[in-house]
């Protein structure tokens, strides 16, 4: 048992303590691993402590304090207005993910209310109302929900996306009417629990269904994996419609009682330090995660070469890296810059994961940091065989993203399905309780997906001493005379040249009119010049055929043009359909 004065000291308020007001940090509570029948068993539990979430604006300022105790009170009330605008058990209850208590107690009374969740995307992803209306006119078509819930300025966007006869409410309203205390739901283990609809979803949705097993198993996975100690505190400005923020820091806090700060994604965006600042105050441990774009635009932020002193990062135990490609580069760079901060390059903890998976496939292990594995490019194409006199070996960093979860299994297969052993290039499969149950009212789908209790993940990467290494998506693979291509290397080379940032490129293949493939790349480009752009469209050519030796069609497009998942992520998939249907038109260059 921690002293007093140690306990007083990590639950301090003011400018070196968690802000006045908010959720402390430790608890009396013995603390349980996500040990749970349910989520409903869960949020009781945590009912008992003081611990809870916080949610801050853009300058960090906290702005509203939840504890569980209090989150489980509203919960049980909104699950009492969920079941009398008519809500049953098994419905659908879709939710626009706002960073809000609101949408906690929303989500969680729908499980309670025995209903589904189903998270909705914000529309800052988006590049307009067309785009994020039809997007999630599509989700609630897959979906087919009871009632439809948002922020009362966003009920416009709704509105237009709502079929004739479903129910939309803004959710202030609906809170603000009285129903009757009902007796909470008691799932069964292998009742879903919510469905989450992957950062893909887009013209054809793919629904999650998730079960309460699947996701207790997984959040006891995170908290056994990671090591969670007596006075860690998450800090997070993931967007609760993504599974690595619904799950790994909305849902994984809560059955495994760990106080929680979050700051809006859009504040995020705006602000990005205001994170820093967070887990700066934290006097205790922090755990945090974020996408390699999120160490990134920090790293920028404060300017490279800079090293920043104005904060205090050396209790930030647990530097989470997931949901896309790791880039060693961008975190030494981080590195560079917070060092002096008191970062620890230890901290960083690269793992892998799906919504088919609920979340978690593999974790580093707290402490080992990024290792980076140097491979032979002629590997990753398929051509090791070419034993070419002048060829000069290229070598592709790629980082290990730890080891599988706790009670599942990784391997990695071949076209032919054979399994492969270390080194061997194939398609990751997983397998264990956290897999999901299907896709919702999608039989084809779930059959493609699940094979004999295994998960296709769709992913491509290998094994080496029991740790897994990602090289990219199966379906981004750029084949040309045989050799694979991967479009991340593509996309990174032409980044480093001057004025592009991530995510300002997407490269794929196109087939050309002899049947010929071919790769495209497309660059968001910001110069006006005409003359300018041909020089800098001939330099784009030139690093792509420096880096594959190969030609490559290459076309400046409009700043903002490139469509994008709804966390985020590039959509290399819909940029080469928008780009063949004519959607994306290129700049004018100088003859």
């Amino acid at each position: 048992m921690e002293s007093r004065t140690l306990h007083s000291a990590l639950n301090g308020t003011g400018p070196h303590g968690p802000a006045p007001g908010s959720t402390p940090t430790l608890d009396d509570l013995p603390r349980r691993f996500a040990d749970f029948a349910d989520l409903g068993e869960a949020l009781d539990y945590a009912a008992h402590g003081v611990r809870g979430f916080n949610f801050y604006d853009a300058r960090a300022d906290l702005a509203h304090s939840v504890s569980y105790a209090e989150l489980h009170a509203c919960a049980l009330d909104d699950a009492a207005r969920l079941r009398a605008a008519g809500v049953g058990v098994g419905d659908r209850v879709a939710l626009i993910a706002e960073t809000s208590p609101a949408f906690a107690s929303l989500f969680l009374g729908a499980v309670l209310a025995g209903a589904w969740p189903v998270p909705l995307p914000l529309p800052t992803s988006f590049g307009g109302r067309e785009g994020y209306v039809t997007q999630i006119a599509n989700q609630l078509a897959s979906s087919d929900p009871a009632i439809v819930l948002a922020p009362a300025d966003l009920m416009p966007f709704v509105r237009d996306a709502v079929p004739a006869g479903l129910l939309a409410r803004d959710w202030e309203g609906l809170r603000g009417e009285t129903a009757a205390r009902i007796e909470p739901h008691r799932p069964q283990p292998d009742d879903v629990a919510y469905l989450q609809y992957s950062s893909g979803s887009t013209r054809f949705p793919h629904g999650v269904m998730v079960t309460h097993r699947a996701l207790l198993s997984n959040l006891r996975c995170h908290s056994l994996g990671m090591k969670i100690q007596w006075d860690d505190r998450v800090v997070s400005w993931l967007p609760l419609y993504h599974d690595m923020g619904l799950v790994g820091c909305f849902l994984s806090p809560l059955a495994n009682q760990i106080s929680t700060d979050y700051l809006a994604t859009e504040d995020f965006t705006r602000r990005p330090l205001s994170w820093l600042t967070l887990i700066s105050r934290n006097t205790g441990h922090s755990v945090s995660y974020s996408p390699t774009f999120g160490y990134d635009i920090c790293a920028r932020r404060v300017g490279q070469g800079t090293h920043s002193t104005r904060f205090d990062l050396a209790r930030w135990r647990i530097a989470g890296n997931g949901a896309d490609m790791i880039r060693p580069e961008v975190m030494e760079a981080f590195v560079e810059s917070f060092g002096p901060s008191g970062f620890d390059l230890r901290a960083f903890l690269p793992s892998y994961g799906l919504a088919e998976a609920t979340l978690a496939v593999s974790l580093m292990p707290p402490g080992e940091g990024i290792i980076v594995d140097e491979v032979d490019e002629r590997m990753l194409s398929g051509a090791l065989d070419d034993h070419a006199v002048d060829h000069k070996p290229r070598f592709r960093k790629i980082v290990n993203c730890g080891v599988p979860v706790l009670g599942h299994e990784v391997q990695i297969r071949c076209e032919t399905g054979q399994v492969l052993g270390d080194r061997g290039i194939g398609r990751i499969f997983f397998r264990g309780p956290s897999v999901m149950a299907g896709y919702f009212r999608d039989d084809a789908a779930s059959h493609a997906a699940l094979r004999d209790e295994w998960l296709d993940t769709g992913d491509m990467g290998y094994l080496l001493d029991g740790y897994i290494y990602i090289v990219g998506r199966a379906k981004d693979i750029i084949i040309i005379n045989g050799r694979n291509y991967w479009p991340q290397d593509i996309e990174w080379a032409i980044e480093q040249l001057p004025g592009f940032k991530s995510g300002d490129i997407a490269a794929f293949s196109i087939t050309q009119a002899g049947g010929q493939e071919m790769a495209a790349v497309l660059v968001q480009c910001r110069v006006t010049d005409p003359a300018e752009r041909t020089r800098l469209r001939e330099a784009i050519r030139a690093k792509v055929r420096a880096l594959t030796g190969m030609n490559s069609l290459v076309e400046l497009v409009a700043p903002r043009t490139l469509p994008r998942t709804s966390s985020g992520k590039l959509s290399r998939v819909r940029a080469r359909s928008m780009y063949l249907a004519g959607t994306i038109q290129p700049l004018d260059v100088a003859a």
